[in-house]
């Protein structure tokens, strides 16, 4: 069944609002005690109270289960606009709660349809922080995620003049985002592991732990050992976030730790190539990275790598190349462990690829379009795939004036010029330089 097809008949008939994730999928921040159902609607928090008693409101919080109740009725959450808007750009246009629904069996999708919303939920698929740890400091990321990003507010002050960021993810540490430090009582912690040892072991399908960095969490280590620990007693299906920037050394200590585990899956992030991705994620070394997925692949320790393309401003000047990268790697390694999606920043708004001028986006536009006349049959890659691309052009083609009645394009482009001026002198980076595509548009704002 093709995607637009299982919303059609799948989806809709449980009502035109239906998405899955908010019953069997979380993203859980254990270092700030916050959840969403998954990283579309912004995150809310978890009483501490609750999880004293029940370990599974870590999940099961208040919000989300009067969000379950709106969709069973169609009523749309406010905090899932991103699925919504992608709809509204047309009748059928296929947006993520149909991926994020799509991989869980039907029959499961009906009982969510039907169970009451007070009840409690197991999850099956999860993802966790368990602190902001990074040594990264991407353009797109903010100190709530990385400690590299509240060392450099801390060492140069709050980014300046920006006047759409209402979020104020440049302007301060974020402390709240990071109640606790490691081998420091933390309650969500410890709520977690006692959820994960009593039951939730036996009934997750995927464990997913992201960060910050995850590989430089103490935490991560810790469930690892407990996997090795434990062969045979758990068929939860591990996969780690990672930015792979690391020496091979430290990726090679890694392939050993999972080396007994029998299902290991990495995502990574990167949507440029070359010296524009290292601008882009401050910290990446592009060959490096390169170096880094082929060893974990070659060593056989994990089943697929899964690139997360985060669709930006500056990326689209050389998101093709990446593109014939990920495809190269496909032919190398297999179909099936190399897979990419495409997914459209949203916030900081102002780094959003609809600031661009309508001539850099029409140009882009085409590069893309050729991309696809190339590759819409090619073997290689899967139909969700194809259609993220796709998705992406629709994007950037189907406004002059973006859909969103936030878009304040003045705003957002003295934000753009505001940010990557204050950007290059804090990181010693040249964006004219780097982006000479941009040059002449970047110059007039």
């Amino acid at each position: 069944m093709n995607d637009l097809t299982f919303r059609q008949e799948v989806l809709d008939p449980i009502s035109d609002s239906f998405c899955a994730a908010k019953w069997y999928n979380a993203t859980i921040w254990l270092g700030s005690g916050q959840t969403t159902s998954c990283h579309h609607p912004p995150a809310h928090a978890i009483d501490v109270e609750d999880i004293k008693t029940n370990p599974s409101a870590l999940h099961n919080s208040i919000q989300k289960k009067l969000e379950r109740k709106m969709m069973q009725t169609g009523e749309k959450p406010v905090g899932c606009e991103y699925c919504w808007k992608i709809e509204s750009m047309d009748r059928n246009a296929v947006s993520d709660r149909v991926y994020k629904s799509k991989i869980y069996p039907i029959k499961d999708l009906h009982a969510a349809a039907v169970i009451p919303y007070t009840e409690d939920v197991n999850l099956k698929t999860l993802e966790i922080a368990f602190d902001r740890t990074c040594q990264f400091a991407c353009s797109y990321c903010n100190p709530a995620f990385s400690s590299t990003w509240v060392n450099d507010i801390k060492k140069h002050g709050p980014y300046t003049g920006l006047v759409s960021d209402g979020r104020n993810h440049f302007t301060h540490t974020h402390d709240s985002a990071q109640l606790y430090t490691f081998n420091q009582a933390n309650p969500y912690v410890d709520a977690f592991f006692k959820w994960w040892e009593t039951d939730l072991h036996a009934t997750l399908q995927e464990l997913r732990i992201t960060g910050g960095e995850p590989l430089m969490s103490g935490y991560t280590w810790k469930l690892i050992e407990w996997f090795k620990g434990n062969q045979g007693k758990s068929a939860t299906k591990l996969a780690i976030n990672s930015n792979l920037g690391f020496p091979l050394a430290k990726v090679r200590d890694f392939i050993e730790a999972i080396r007994p585990l029998p299902h290991v899956e990495l995502y990574t992030s990167i949507e440029a190539v070359g010296v524009q991705a290292e601008y882009i994620r401050d910290g990446l070394d592009y060959p490096e990275w390169c170096n880094n997925v082929c060893t974990l692949l070659e060593s056989n320790t994990v089943k697929a790598v899964h690139v997360m393309c985060t669709i930006n401003a500056l990326c689209l000047d050389s998101f093709t190349d990446l593109l014939h990268q990920l495809v190269e790697f496909k032919q190398i390694y297999g179909r099936n462990r190399v897979n990419f999606s495409v997914n459209i920043l949203r916030f900081p708004s102002f780094q959003s690829p609809l600031v661009l001028s309508k001539e850099l986006r029409d140009r882009y536009c085409v590069r893309l379009q050729d991309w696809m006349y190339r590759h819409r049959n090619n073997p290689w890659l899967h139909e969700h795939e194809i259609n993220q691309v796709q998705r992406l052009i629709d994007y950037l083609e189907v406004v002059e004036t973006p859909h969103s009645e936030a878009f304040d394009r003045p705003k957002l482009l003295n934000d753009f010029k505001q940010f990557y001026t204050q950007y290059d002198q804090r990181r010693g980076k040249d964006f004219v330089g780097t982006f000479p595509a941009l040059a002449d548009w970047y110059n007039s704002l």
